[in-house]
Parts: structure tokens; C-alpha cells; sequence
């Protein structure tokens, strides 16, 4: 009888052990160190937030922190709401002054805009999250996960991101290889750009079991003659879309007697994805994923 009163005390006990751990705030102050390895110290829980990136932006509201943005860029665009924000102006090159006037008490950047170094003299603390990899972007979505008191939802939100992937990695696993050939810009039909190794998109068409014929490219963003692109010949073509237009008709390649020739036009494999799903580092690159593993491997989609 005494053992079973203290095996039920003990069970309460871990029972009110467990809720209270579970409402001691998530936020710890401190100095966080972000993706440039400068230390920002934050003393308390931001509450009025600028980010001048689309994929932060779009994590943010992912993680619920809706309410605590005040300004964005004239680029961010997603979730709908965010349309509904005070904007700051351009990704590149956002005011300092419109970012001043809405007094905020951390700015998110991911240190391609040199004005907003200027926030140090003015005394607003800014953090760059510039994620190299897709392991980084989980480790930036923590990161603000710590600084906005949202811990736990940032350690769910990357679980579910990486159980996703993990999915379509399963499902690709032993396909066949196919030769990709991913459209960033193809203004010049005979010099297009695509995307090489360091790119988001070179990462995902490999989770997705696509062979880039781009992946042994010079840097991340480079165009390739048409020549090359014949020589090379893919399998299947890729075309980015940006705001749902895509940055060449297939019609176009279908014409050109070059692009013709290469096995991706003459089986009418050209595909299209929408870019911000591949190229924003944020919560929706795993969209990204299945939509370019779906266009490399239907059979296994269907």
C-alpha cells in the first residue's frame, strides 16, 4: 500500500514538474551570435519587428509572430497579411529612415544590404540570418526561435520541415537519375542563367534525384551557352516562374532549332516552379522540394 501511494506521489510529482517547466518562459536574454558571428545582445523579447527579407518574413509569421511585425520590404509578399504591413522599401536597399520611424527593437536583414549597417550608429540592434545551406536554414529558424521567445514552435516548425524532406528523400531513394537543367533567367535564349553548386536549387533538384548538369559549375548563379546546354543534353527542364510568369515561354524553346535538339524539348519535358518556393530560404523550401521532385520523377507521384 505505502509502495503504491508513493509511486502515485511520485507520478503527481513529475506530473507538476512537467507543467511547470512547460510555463517558464522560452525566452532567455543574452548574447546570440548570428550567421556573420556578430554577438547581439537581447535583454527582453522583441516586440516590434522589421524584416526587410521575404524568407524571414515569411518564417516569422510562421513562427506567430504576426502581430509583432511592423515593417517589411516592398519584396515580401507571403503569407497574404503580410501584404497589409508597413513597408520599408526594396530587399537591396531598404530606408534606414522609414526602418527608424517605426521605432523597432530588432531588425532582420541577411547582410546583402549595406544600409542597414547604418542601424549600429543609431543604436538599433539588427541580426543577420544568412543561412549557406539547408541545415542552416533549420539553425536560422532556431536561432529566431530563441530570440522572439517562440522556441518550441521553431523546434516543431523545423521538425515538420525535416520529416517532409525526409519524405520525399525516402520516396526518390534508388530512381534513376535524370539530367536536370534548372532556368533561373533565360532572357538570351543562347546564354541562360541557371543555377550551380552553392544554390538552393542545385541542392534540391539532388534531394529530389535529379543529376544538375550545373553542379560542376564555377559558383551558384552562371550562364551557360547553348552549346553546352545541347552538349550536356537534359533529360527534363526546369523553368523558374516569378510572380506565377514564367521567365520563358516553353513555346520559345519548342522554337529555337538549338533547344530543340535536346532529348528534355523533344519529349516536352518542361517543367515549371515557382521560384520564391525554391529560392527563399524560409519554411516553404520544402514545397519547394516536392514540387521539383515531382516534376523530375512523376511516376512516383502519381
Amino acid at each position: 500500500m505505502k509502495m503504491r501511494r508513493l509511486s502515485i506521489l511520485m507520478a503527481l510529482l513529475s506530473l507538476l514538474i512537467g507543467v511547470f517547466a512547460g510555463c517558464q518562459p522560452q525566452f532567455q536574454p543574452g548574447a546570440y551570435v548570428d550567421d556573420i558571428g556578430r554577438e547581439v545582445t537581447i535583454d527582453k523579447v522583441p516586440q516590434r519587428i522589421v524584416s526587410h527579407v521575404p524568407s524571414i518574413t515569411e518564417t516569422l509569421f510562421a513562427l506567430g509572430l504576426e502581430e509583432k511585425v511592423v515593417g517589411v520590404s516592398d519584396y515580401c509578399n507571403y503569407p497574404e497579411e503580410v501584404g497589409l504591413k508597413p513597408k520599408v522599401g526594396n530587399y537591396f536597399d531598404p530606408s534606414v529612415e522609414k526602418i527608424v520611424e517605426l521605432e523597432p527593437d530588432l531588425v532582420l536583414t541577411d547582410g546583402h544590404s549595406q544600409s542597414i549597417n547604418q542601424l549600429d550608429s543609431l543604436g538599433i540592434k539588427y541580426m543577420v540570418i544568412q543561412p549557406a545551406d539547408i541545415d542552416g536554414i533549420f539553425k536560422g529558424i532556431e536561432l529566431l526561435g530563441k530570440v522572439t521567445g517562440t522556441e518550441k514552435a521553431a523546434e516543431k516548425l523545423v521538425g515538420d520541415m525535416q520529416k517532409a524532406m525526409a519524405s520525399v528523400s525516402d520516396r526518390v531513394e534508388g530512381a534513376p537519375k535524370v539530367k536536370v537543367l534548372y532556368i533561373f533567367d533565360a532572357t538570351d535564349l543562347n546564354n541562360p542563367w541557371t543555377a550551380g553548386p552553392g544554390s538552393f536549387a542545385d541542392s534540391l533538384i539532388t534531394m529530389a534525384g535529379g543529376d544538375n548538369i550545373a553542379a560542376m559549375a564555377e559558383g551558384p548563379w552562371i550562364q551557360f551557352s547553348i552549346e553546352v546546354i545541347v552538349d550536356a543534353d537534359p533529360d527534363i527542364l526546369i523553368i523558374d516562374t516569378i510572380m506565377g510568369t514564367a521567365v520563358v515561354d516553353p513555346v520559345e524553346l519548342e522554337a529555337h532549332p538549338a533547344w530543340r535538339e535536346t532529348t528534355a524539348v523533344k519529349q516536352g519535358r518542361i517543367g515549371t516552379v515557382n521560384g520564391d518556393l525554391v529560392n527563399r530560404t524560409g519554411p516553404r523550401i520544402v514545397q519547394g522540394l516536392e514540387e521539383l521532385a515531382r516534376i523530375i520523377h512523376p511516376e512516383l507521384f502519381k
